[in-house]
């Protein structure tokens, strides 16, 4: 490592540290790692005897967990990212700090750095609940290594937000807002798009059926014969097409962690935990409707109806295992729309500047 690397990587540490401090400077703090603790010790015991996890092992209370991390993440992250930069600002105190050695660079990234750290304390304070799941069983290594880390990156993709908007924006109460309404739409508009656009957008099915309308049945056998069949009756009716917007779900912070965990079945294919759960869901989005349905009543006559083959379909994990994996590409975008924060609050506050925001101070 050259010298220049290692006073970048010294500055940087420095901001980092002294974010870090400032933000455990007080007992607040303190006290909101508290109650999240006691709200996961609470939502792990009601889980642990709702489901019976003694018997069924901790797969459903691992996934709630990584989920109640995610949710709080989403809630907390933005009001302590968001006024990274302009909060300085505003207090005068970031000239101050421009004026120094420390470059825009070494500024954004520590911040940055420090905002996801913070964020990570919640995941570090959930870890002897998520012990207590791994210890019930049936919760496997690739499960708990993959849901970690992806929690840990989207996390880290908030904070980039958080931080780039406060380095975009002048006002820090405006960029909190803007923090929130981007995690808003990422967690509750792709549902709403989802659905809005799948229901908007329908087409038309057929079914055909053929009915039997005279015939003699043998009441050994329970088959009919001389049977005279009606003319076919053919029926349409509008269905959905979500199979058109299944992609939408993939920018989806909690679809990326469900989806990007190995799933984990039973003996009849059903999801054993909240990740399965999801990640079917989605999957099946992939699977377009049938538009074309034919019933034949006179031929299971003829053959019997006792001899009727009922086909329930395939089952989750036969969905699940034909689908296409989405998290990736959900990751992707996070990555670029987290990259692309920081990298735009960069320009705007890199020194000297040729044009600042109407209202904002220099120091």
């Amino acid at each position: 490592m050259n010298d220049r690397n290692r006073l970048f990587l010294t500055g940087l540490w420095l901001i980092v540290t002294l974010e870090l401090r400032q933000r455990v400077r007080g007992v607040s703090w303190y006290v909101l790692l508290g109650v999240f603790m006691l709200l996961v010790g609470i939502v792990t015991f009601l889980l642990w005897l709702a489901t019976s996890a003694w018997l069924s092992g901790g797969g459903g209370v691992f996934s709630t967990i990584i989920f109640f991390v995610l949710l709080l993440g989403t809630l907390v992250s933005p009001a302590l990212s968001g006024n990274a930069i302009n909060g300085d600002r505003d207090a005068g105190t970031l000239a101050t700090t421009q004026v120094t050695l420390i470059s825009t660079g070494q500024l954004v990234l520590g911040k940055f750095l420090a905002a996801w750290i913070t964020a990570l304390a919640f995941l570090a304070a959930a870890l002897p609940f998520l012990i207590f799941a791994v210890v019930l069983g049936k919760v496997s290594l690739g499960t708990i290594s993959v849901s970690v880390l992806v929690l840990a990156a989207e996390l880290g993709v908030i904070a980039a937000v958080g931080v780039g908007l406060s380095g975009i924006l002048s006002r820090p109460l405006f960029s909190i807002v803007l923090t929130y309404l981007m995690v808003a739409a990422l967690s509750l508009g792709t549902l709403i798009a989802f659905a809005l656009l799948g229901t908007a957008t329908q087409q038309e099915a057929t079914s055909v059926s053929y009915q039997v309308v005279e015939s003699i049945y043998d009441e050994q056998t329970g088959k009919q014969s001389d049977i005279v069949c009606s003319t076919p009756e053919t029926s349409t009716y509008n269905v959905p097409r979500f199979d058109y917007f299944w992609w939408i779900l993939s920018a989806n912070p909690y679809v990326v962690v469900a989806d990007a965990a190995p799933g984990s079945f039973d003996a009849g294919g059903h999801p054993t935990d909240l990740f399965g759960q999801i990640a079917v869901g989605v999957r099946s989005a992939q699977v377009p409707p049938e538009l074309y349905t034919e019933y034949n009543g006179c031929q299971e006559a003829a053959n019997g109806y006792a001899d009727r083959q009922f086909d329930s379909g395939p089952t989750p994990q036969e969905i699940y295992d034909g689908a296409v994996p989405s998290w990736f590409i959900g990751l992707f975008i996070h990555l670029l729309l987290g990259a692309g924060a920081l990298t735009w609050a960069w320009r705007r506050t890199r020194t000297p500047a040729t044009h600042l925001p109407s209202g904002s101070r220099i120091a």
